[in-house]
């Protein structure tokens, strides 16, 4: 029972790791978006133009994939 308690700790520490440099990245990726787009995204999503949020979820989302892979533990 003792093992298992303790993997139980420790995905609950990566997940906590993975939650907040995915917090981290995520303000980064918004900075950088926007700095390199000439358009408000924010305000084209208001609008309703499904496009920028299509292109905005897949920035999220390989942005996720590669965090996901740079805290993978070593032995997996």
């Amino acid at each position: 029972m003792k093992p298992f308690l303790i993997d139980v700790l420790f995905a609950l520490g990566w997940a906590f790791v993975g939650a907040l440099i995915m917090a981290m990245a995520f303000g980064i990726l918004l900075k950088i978006f926007n700095w390199f787009t000439p358009i408000n995204e924010w305000e084209e999503i208001r609008k309703g133009n499904t496009a920028v949020a299509i292109i905005l979820a897949a920035a999220i989302l390989s942005l996720a994939i590669v965090v996901s892979v740079a805290i993978l533990p070593a032995g997996s």
